[in-house]
C-alpha cells in the first residue's frame, strides 16, 4: 500500500472531537511555516518517535505507528500524516533544560559515602509524610533497609531529587540507575526563589549551578536553604534498561538527549512530535518528541529539553531559559477535530 493511499485512509477515520482546551487558541500551520524544518535530521526524530509509539493506543496513533515502522523517508512521513498545530494559552513560551545527574556512590555506607538514597517507605504512600528537614536531621529512616545506595555529596543528592532520576557510579565503575519512586506529599518550594527573596541574588542570576556553588560556600546556611523545600523524593532502582540508554520518562521508556522534551500533557499529547524554535544564546530549531512531564512544566508553550547525562549536560541545562515557540504535530483528522468550529 502506498503512503499516499494510507494517508487518505487515515484522514477518513472518524475520530471523536476532543474540543479546544479552555482559554486556549489553536491555529493550523503549514510545514513551510516552520523555520528550519527542511534542514532538520528527520530520521533522528523518527527513531525517537518510535521509542514510544507502542504506547499510543488510540486508533489514529496506532495506524501512524504501523506506518512509521516501515517507512523509508522520515520527512515525507511527518509531512504526509501530520498537521502542525500552534496551541497557545496566553503565556509566553519558555524553554528550559533538564539532565540526568551522575553521582559518586557506594552500596555500603562509608566515611565518604554517607548520604542515602531512600526507597519509598510503605507508610508514606498516598499521604503527607515527614518533611525534608525531618528526614535529613532526625534519622527517622535509618536502619530500616530502605537505602538503595549512599552518595558523597548532599547538594548533588538534592538536585538528583529535583531531576527525579539519575545514575550512581560505584567505586568499581559499575552503575546504578535510579528513577522516581514517590514523594513525601509536601509541596515543592523553589530554593532559587528563596535566594532571591533573601536578597542574595536577583532573578536573572539564579541557576542550578549558582545555587550549588552558594550552598557549598555557605554550608550551614546552605543546608538550611535546601530544607526550605520540604518536598522529598524517594527512588527506585531501575535495572531493565542498560546504563548506556537514556533514563525513563513519563511514558516509562528511555528518553533521548536532544530529541525528547517534557511537556504539559493537558495541552500536548505524550508521544506526539513537537517542533520547537528556541531562541537564546544557543538557538535550536528541531523536531522533538513529547515523552516526559515535570511538576514545573505547565502551559501550552512550555517545554523542558532533555540535554543528556552528567555534569556537562547539567551545566548546559542550568543555563537554558529561553523564549521561542513550539508547534505540536498531530494526526490530520485529530488536529482538525480539536479546532473550535469558528476556526474551521
Amino acid at each position: 500500500m502506498t503512503l499516499a493511499r494510507l494517508a487518505a485512509l487515515l484522514a477518513a477515520l472518524t475520530l471523536p472531537g476532543s474540543g479546544a482546551i479552555a482559554d486556549t487558541t489553536m491555529k493550523i500551520l503549514d510545514f513551510s511555516d516552520l523555520s528550519g524544518w527542511e534542514e532538520d535530521d528527520h530520521d533522528a526524530a523518527l527513531t525517537t518517535f518510535l521509542n514510544t509509539c507502542d504506547d499510543l493506543k488510540a486508533p489514529d496513533w496506532e495506524t501512524l505507528c504501523a506506518v512509521a515502522s516501515v517507512q523509508t523517508n522520515a520527512r515525507t512521513f511527518f509531512e504526509l500524516f501530520f498537521t502542525p498545530v500552534m496551541i497557545e494559552d496566553g503565556q509566553d513560551a519558555l524553554f528550559t533544560g533538564y539532565f540526568e545527574p551522575e553521582l559518586n556512590g557506594s552500596r555500603t555506607r562509608t566515611a565518604r559515602y554517607r548520604y542515602p538514597l531512600y526507597r519509598l517507605p510503605p507508610e508514606a504512600r498516598n499521604r503527607q509524610y515527614l518533611s525534608r528537614r525531618d528526614i535529613e536531621t532526625t534519622g527517622a529512616l535509618e536502619g530500616r533497609g530502605l537505602e538503595i545506595a549512599w552518595v558523597d555529596d548532599p547538594v548533588e543528592l538534592f538536585f538528583l531529587q529535583i531531576q527525579g532520576s539519575g545514575r550512581v557510579r560505584l567505586p568499581n565503575g559499575d552503575m546504578i540507575r535510579v528513577g522516581y519512586g514517590g514523594k513525601n506529599g509536601h509541596e515543592y518550594r523553589s530554593v532559587g526563589q528563596e535566594l532571591v527573596r533573601r536578597g542574595v541574588y536577583s532573578p536573572h542570576q539564579v541557576s542550578a549551578q549558582v545555587i550549588q556553588n552558594w550552598v557549598r560556600r555557605n554550608p550551614v546556611e546552605g543546608m538550611d536553604l535546601l530544607h526550605h523545600n520540604p518536598s522529598y523524593v524517594f527512588f527506585r532502582e531501575i535495572s531493565d534498561i542498560p546504563a548506556s540508554a537514556g533514563p525513563k520518562g513519563a511514558m516509562n521508556r528511555s528518553i533521548t538527549a536532544g530529541r525528547s522534551i517534557a511537556v504539559d500533557p493537558a495541552y500536548t499529547p505524550l508521544g506526539a512530535p513537537v517542533w520547537i524554535e528556541k531562541g537564546g544564546a544557543k538557538p535550536l530549531n528541531r523536531l522533538m518528541i513529547a515523552q516526559d512531564t515535570g511538576s514545573a512544566i505547565k502551559g501550552a508553550q512550555r517545554a523542558d529539553v532533555f540535554i543528556g547525562t552528567g555534569d556537562k549536560a547539567g551545566r548546559e541545562a542550568g543555563r537554558m531559559k529561553d523564549p521561542g515557540r513550539m508547534v505540536v504535530l498531530l494526526p490530520i483528522q485529530r488536529a482538525y477535530a480539536m479546532l473550535p468550529e469558528d476556526n474551521l
